[in-house]
């Protein structure tokens, strides 16, 4: 059985780093190994995006240019081999001639993704030769073979499972497997991308495949954290996590994990476990289905909230009323994150202004309107029955001195969430971590 490793892009964000990077993967451990792109790649393809969509091709000439330079200067310290050099240098320029034609034509979202995609293509392939200078025996797995999402942009796990076994059969006797992260095609056959938890999703989704025994995501951080350590000073990895846990933590703002990563590793009962590439012995996270006890695990924080108040001018319950509210989101594909209601008001949080205007207009014509943005959402997640006695109390009296504008308490038992202004942020998770936590 196959363990799936995934990196993220600082793990082969240097040369010093790929080659630690091998230390951590060639061992007697079966295993796929997915990557990201080298840090900082992402990003400056983006901006080349952005230059080729407003017709900049010699700006974008000039960056694409300056990241190929950069390439080429982690070939010529990470290899030592002229033959090795020279194959990976063509590598290099095949890409980069391949994001250069784009400044010839027509750009679309299309070529955008064709774009993104490069450098995942060019992080596993680096990956591989380097191995090979080393002698060490690995398979390169092309994504865009088995990796697909469907016409509502969802994975196709049935797809998924079917063709990476079918490309894993080739090589029976291998046990070391590279492959992308985050890339993909789309149900028309053309290069796309997992969009959410990237190259996250990538690793659940082929742990779920074949079923591996564990999922690691590698990071450069101890596991998850019972607080935001960027924020608050003291903060401790959590050992145990149950899925529901941990959906609660990432999809309420704990960066190490997207909340859609949880999924497929949860409908197939495969642990993912949360590791970090600069402590490699340190224990990290572990997340299964096992519940530990009762009791407050952690905090998290979202921000870009918005907060919208809707007033009706009769009976807020009144038949249809609320259908019509939700109704209005579902148009416009906005999730709602949080709600409460009154007799004649209900408050609602979602976490994009992108169609904010259209919504606040439909919903003017059921009810008056007030939004209110730059507000935060903090979730506190572990064990918290309702028929339990003290959390909530527990929760509220730590904040006790910050503004509460909405919680919501007793919809799940995992976890008690309040709305802030973004302001009390820093101040309101210090507050929990040393009521919660006594920090």
């Amino acid at each position: 059985m196959l363990l799936i490793q995934k990196y993220g892009g600082t793990s082969v964000g240097s040369p010093q780093r790929i080659k630690e990077l091998a230390k951590l993967t060639v061992n007697n451990t079966p295993k796929i190994v997915v990557l990201s792109a080298m840090s900082g790649t992402t990003n400056a393809l983006v901006e080349i995006c952005n230059n080729l969509y407003q017709k900049n091709t010699k700006t974008a000439s000039t960056l694409i240019n300056d990241l190929k330079n950069k390439y080429a200067h982690v070939v010529k310290e990470l290899f030592t081999k002229e033959k090795s050099i020279e194959k990976a240098m063509q590598l290099i320029t095949h890409h980069f001639n391949y994001i250069l034609n784009f400044t010839l034509d027509m750009f679309t979202v299309n070529e955008e993704k064709a774009i993104l995609a490069q450098g995942e293509l060019i992080s596993t392939a680096l990956f591989h030769y380097y191995l090979e200078e080393q002698k060490v025996n690995s398979v390169l797995l092309p994504a865009l073979n088995f990796m697909r999402i469907d016409n509502n942009e969802e994975p196709d796990l049935n797809y998924i499972e079917q063709h990476l076994k079918s490309e894993l059969n080739k090589h029976q006797n291998q046990i070391l497997f590279i492959t992308q992260g985050y890339i993909c095609r789309n149900a028309f056959g053309e290069i796309d991308n997992l969009k959410r938890g990237g190259s996250d999703y990538t690793a659940s989704l082929i742990g779920a495949a074949i079923y591996s025994n564990e999922i690691q995501i590698w990071t450069d951080i101890d596991g998850m954290h019972n607080n935001d350590p960027r924020v608050v000073s003291k903060t401790h990895p959590i050992h145990h996590l149950s899925f529901d846990e941990a959906a609660e933590l990432a999809y309420f703002g704990a960066k190490i994990l997207h909340p859609t990563c949880i999924l497929p590793a949860q409908k197939r009962n495969i642990p993912v476990r949360l590791k970090n590439t600069m402590q490699p012995d340190a224990e990290g996270t572990l997340i299964n289905n096992a519940n530990e006890g009762s009791g407050i695990k952690a905090v998290a924080a979202k921000d870009g909230i918005v907060s919208i108040n809707i007033k009706s001018d009769r009976m807020l319950l009144a038949y249809g009323f609320l259908r019509s509210v939700f109704e209005i989101f579902e148009r416009f594909k906005t999730p709602i994150d949080m709600i409460t209601t009154s007799e004649v008001a209900v408050s609602l949080t979602i976490d994009s202004d992108k169609n904010i205007h259209l919504i606040a207009d439909e919903l003017s014509q059921i009810a008056s309107v007030e939004i209110e943005s730059n507000q935060t959402i903090i979730c506190i997640v572990g064990q918290v029955p309702k028929e339990s006695i003290g959390f909530g109390f527990k929760v509220l009296e730590s904040l006790q001195n910050i503004p509460i504008k909405m919680v919501s308490y007793g919809a799940s038992p995992y976890n008690v969430s309040v709305l802030i202004d973004s302001k009390f942020k820093t101040t309101a998770l210090k507050a929990l971590n040393k009521g919660l936590f006594n920090y």
